[in-house]
């Protein structure tokens, strides 16, 4: 028998997620020596910590070389490092909001930041994974921790039906993916994406049912994590129902190591396929969750659920994105599903990396800004409003600006930069994100996700109408304030505006990170 030749080099891009691993475990053993009424503040920081260092670790690894690691199973590549940092800046934004959350519910414990750094754990490694088995895997390493997150104030109602919903449709869709993973697999007798481009088109040629519908099943499975329409109806009762902090890394992590791990399946994988497939499936789906998604978020007066559909429908930017890197050659005729002949006269592989770079771009800038709404969320909100289901009523927000003047600046950055409104860093992501979709000839979609995005700005307008427009509620009570709080809401609103007035150094990232093994 041949033992496997691996080296420690194959271990180098598991760093940040082993740092994350270890900082949980830390968390786990050190929480057995203390009592209930013990002091537990070092927890987030020693969170916010370990995310920062496995960040810095992730950065550090984006400029080596793109190479195959554990033979074949997984990948070092800048695109893997950069989804990582998000994936790590998501995590200690989350981890700084939920310091006051836990503690005023009593619910401080050493558990909820370990299952945030497992689940971000596994956010990294399947951003990684090149292989379908190992990718099931650490998809499910990811979703076990959040379903557990989700469910975590257990004593209410709204988390354990938000958990139960979760997991129940998690687990379908699960299986979902594993279906077709198995309907690939027997098409090309491997689970290395790799090394499947060459049997897909032989099989292609003897049993394209096969072929089609693994793929079909395999973009089923993905589009529930990424909450494309129609997989999404599990969303905004399970965002209401977790804890706000866990909203926050589920609207930000699991979206952006979902996309990530979808981007590399296909790209891999759509060698052997007609490329026509790809584009026509991402095309459908974008332009159902970005029109969906909108409409149904603007009657919203939850600010929760509204940042739910808000969520679903950023989704179907990001699709709009995975759509462009796959067309092939404009067709003759304008059209709203496919490419016409009306681009901007931009290479197709220039345009397609250009595609990559804003899909990665978008993510990171909905990050902090998703984050940052959902962490004042949290400080507003009343435990004693959950189970009624006011604590995020638009009505909470009336007067911010006289009460927190610091907040209501911070809340409306948030919302101009989700409502891709200069000069925040959302509006810089969407014009990337459009720009590449014109350059390819997807004239028509584009044109209905600025559309949408336009219907969008109402329902973010409208929160901030209520900042500074509405008055003081009768009777309101003083808003207490936060270390943990303020820090994450400083950083973000630093990060919304400064990135997208000078990009700069991300820019630079960005031309790295759009690079992926072995395309």
């Amino acid at each position: 028998m041949t033992l496997p030749n691996i080296t420690l080099a194959d271990f180098l891009p598991l760093l940040p997620a082993l740092i994350m691993v270890v900082g949980a475990s830390i968390l786990l053993l050190s929480e057995v020596f203390l009592s209930s009424s013990a002091s537990r503040g070092y927890q987030a920081v020693l969170t916010v910590a370990t995310a920062v260092a496995s960040g810095l670790t992730a950065l550090g690894l984006m400029f080596e070389p793109p190479h195959a690691v554990f033979l074949g199973y997984g990948v070092l590549d800048p695109f893997s490092s950069f989804l990582t940092l998000v994936v790590c800046v998501g995590l200690a934004l989350a981890a700084l909001a939920s310091v006051s959350f836990l503690r005023k519910r009593g619910a401080e414990r050493g558990e909820f930041y370990a299952l945030m750094l497992f689940a971000s754990a596994g956010m990294s490694l399947l951003a990684m994974s090149a292989e379908f088995i190992t990718l099931f895997v650490n998809l499910e390493v990811l979703s076990v921790a959040t379903y557990a997150l989700t469910a975590y104030l257990r004593r209410g109602t709204r988390p354990s039906e938000a958990g139960f919903k979760y997991f129940i449709l998690g687990a379908f869709s699960s299986a979902v993916l594993l279906y077709g993973t198995a309907l690939l697999y027997g098409a090309t007798g491997t689970t290395k994406l790799a090394d499947m481009a060459g049997p897909l088109s032989q099989a292609l040629a003897t049993a394209p049912a096969l072929v089609y519908t693994g793929a079909i099943l395999v973009a089923a499975g993905f589009a529930f994590k990424v909450a494309a329409v129609p997989f999404h109806m599990w969303t905004p009762d399970v965002y209401e129902g977790a804890p706000t902090p866990v909203t926050a890394l589920m609207s930000a992590g699991v979206k952006a190591a979902a996309f990530a791990a979808m981007v590399r399946v296909f790209l891999t994988v759509g060698k052997g396929m007609d490329p026509h497939m790809p584009l026509a499936l991402f095309s459908t789906l974008a332009l159902l969750t970005m029109v969906v998604g909108n409409l149904l978020a603007i009657p919203q007066r939850n600010v929760k659920r509204m940042l739910a559909y808000s969520s679903i429908a950023h989704a179907g930017y990001l699709l709009l994105g995975v759509a462009a890197l796959f067309v092939t050659a404009p067709g003759e005729h304008f059209r709203i599903l496919g490419a016409s002949a009306l681009t901007g006269g931009t290479p197709l592989d220039v345009a397609r990396s250009d595609a990559l770079r804003g899909i990665l771009y978008y993510l990171l800038a909905y990050t902090f800004s998703a984050v940052g709404a959902f962490a004042l969320v949290s400080a507003l909100e009343r435990r004693e409003d959950e189970d009624k289901g006011t604590a995020w009523d638009l009505e909470r927000f009336s007067g911010l600006a006289q009460r927190r003047p610091g907040w209501a600046f911070a809340m409306t950055a948030f919302m101009l930069s989700l409502g891709g409104i200069p000069p925040t860093i959302g509006f810089m992501s969407k014009l990337l994100i459009f720009q590449s979709a014109i350059d390819v000839g997807l004239v028509g979609l584009t044109i209905v996700a600025v559309l949408s995005s336009a219907a969008g700005v109402y329902y973010y307008l409208r929160v901030v109408v209520y900042m500074f427009m509405r008055p003081v509620p009768e009777g309101a009570q003083t808003l207490e304030r936060s270390w943990g709080t303020e820090v994450a809401l400083v950083i973000s609103t630093v990060a919304v505006v400064l990135l997208g007035i000078i990009p700069g150094r991300v820019s630079e990232w960005l031309a790295h990170a759009g690079t992926l093994f072995g395309q």
